[in-house]
This record gives structure tokens, C-alpha cells and sequence, in this order.
């Protein structure tokens, strides 16, 4: 189930980027594209197999963990500002550009670094399952580092989520507060992952269901609000006379 899950969100992101690809030559919304890209290459590098073929190339000590994890700060700040942008939430994008979030970012980046290069990260492993029962030092290590990981997504998250309630609440078109619902959502689910060292090991597979539900609750989210946008522009249909047969 995993797998399907995994392979299922992928081929989402990767088929959405592609749509956008049109757009973004055009120069309209290249953001959108951009978040839709990271979100497929994020997608891509937690899955086992490709992991470990772009793990190899860097050397076989998990670099490529530490690029999965930078791959997610970018698309999370993008999808900070798409959101703060288009539902005018100013305190919001201020908290995600603003000093306060870059320092947020940078402290966080600086300790998740600092942590990965305390860790004994020789021999690929995708999520670091086997560096992990390395040691017991290496296992704690782990922890903080994913810990710090994913920090800063459930941050941004936090920041966008009172905008993204007001929003499902308001007079805004139908489409909208449901992109609006599922950014919620998946933001909550973001903020849950601060939550897994204390989850039982044998529940790991809730791990997997919430990291992929956030996921594709931002990416449907946000290709709902594009929707919205390409149908805004459609001009309206002319009434039908009453000599039109």
C-alpha cells in the first residue's frame, strides 16, 4: 500500500508539473511550477529505488537525504508565498519573507546540517532506516535530524493555516475555500509530523499516510486554486437568442 501511495502522489505532481510547463515558458505563474517540480523531485528522492541511484552518484553517504530535506524548504517556502499572496494573507508572508522567517530558516538549516555531519551516514539508506540502528548515538542523531527537518515545513504550515480557515469560511468561489480546505489539512497534517519520535514503532505506516496526505493535499490544493484562476478568465457564454435553434 505504501508503495501505491508513494508512485500514485508521484505520478500526480509529475503530471501537474507537466501541465504547467506550457504556463511557465509563457512566463505566467512560474511559481506554481516550481512548487509542483520540487514537490515531484521530493517525491521522487523518498522513494527506495531512485533514492538510492542518486545517492550513489553523491558519494553513497545519504547526501541525498540532506538534498530531499533542502528540496522540501524550497517547496514550502514557494507554496508560502503562493498562498499568502493569493488570499492576501500580508502578516502571513511577512512571517515566511519577512526577518523573522529567514532567520527561522536559517537557524533550522544550520542545525539539521550540523546534525547530519555528526551522524555516521556511510551506506545508502533511504529515510536512513539503516543508519539509524546503527548505533544507539547514531539513532538519536537521526531523530534530531529529522526533527529539524521537518521543522521549518511545519512552521510555514503553521503560518498559513489561520489564513487558509478564514478563507474555507468566506464568500469566496466554491473552488477556492476547497483548495482552501485541503491546504488546511495538509497543513495540519505537516504539523503532526513534529510528532512522530513519539510514535510507536510498529505504527510506522502512519507515518508514511501523513507525510503523502499533506502532499497531495497541498498539490491538489494548489491545482484546485489554478482551476479557479483558468476558469475566472473564461469569458462568459452569450445567452442563447430566441431564434437559436
Amino acid at each position: 500500500m505504501i508503495e501505491i501511495l508513494q508512485w500514485s502522489t508521484l505520478a500526480t505532481c509529475g503530471l501537474i508539473a507537466a501541465a504547467r510547463v506550457p504556463s511557465a515558458i509563457r512566463g505566467e505563474n512560474r511559481s506554481l511550477f516550481y512548487i509542483f517540480a520540487l514537490m515531484t523531485a521530493a517525491i521522487l528522492l523518498s522513494i527506495e529505488a531512485p533514492y538510492l541511484v542518486v545517492d550513489a552518484a553523491l558519494g553513497g553517504i545519504n547526501l541525498a537525504n540532506l538534498l530531499l530535506r533542502f528540496i522540501i524548504f524550497a517547496a514550502i517556502y514557494f507554496v508560502g508565498i503562493r498562498v499568502t499572496r493569493g488570499f492576501g494573507a500580508d502578516h502571513a508572508y511577512r512571517l515566511i519573507t519577512g526577518r523573522t522567517g529567514m532567520t527561522v530558516l536559517l537557524v533550522i538549516s544550520l542545525v539539521m546540517v550540523g546534525v547530519f555531519f555528526l551522524i555516521d551516514t556511510s551506506g545508502s539508506s533511504a529515510g536512513l532506516l539503516a543508519i539509524s540502528r546503527k548505533s544507539e548515538r547514531n539513532f538519536v542523531l537521526v531523530e534530531y535530524y529529522g526533527a529539524a527537518g521537518r521543522a521549518y515545513p511545519s512552521y510555514v504550515s503553521l503560518v498559513l493555516l489561520p489564513a487558509m480557515v478564514r478563507a474555507v469560511g468566506s464568500r469566496l468561489p466554491v473552488l477556492v475555500r476547497l483548495a482552501a480546505g485541503l491546504l488546511a489539512v495538509g497543513g495540519v497534517a505537516i504539523a503532526l509530523t513534529l510528532l512522530f519520535p513519539v510514535v510507536p514503532p510498529e505504527w510506522g505506516g502512519v507515518e508514511f499516510i501523513i507525510n503523502y496526505t499533506a502532499v497531495l493535499c497541498f498539490v491538489v490544493g494548489l491545482a484546485l486554486i489554478w482551476a479557479a484562476r483558468v476558469r475566472s478568465r473564461r469569458p462568459p457564454r452569450a445567452p442563447r437568442s430566441s431564434t437559436e435553434t
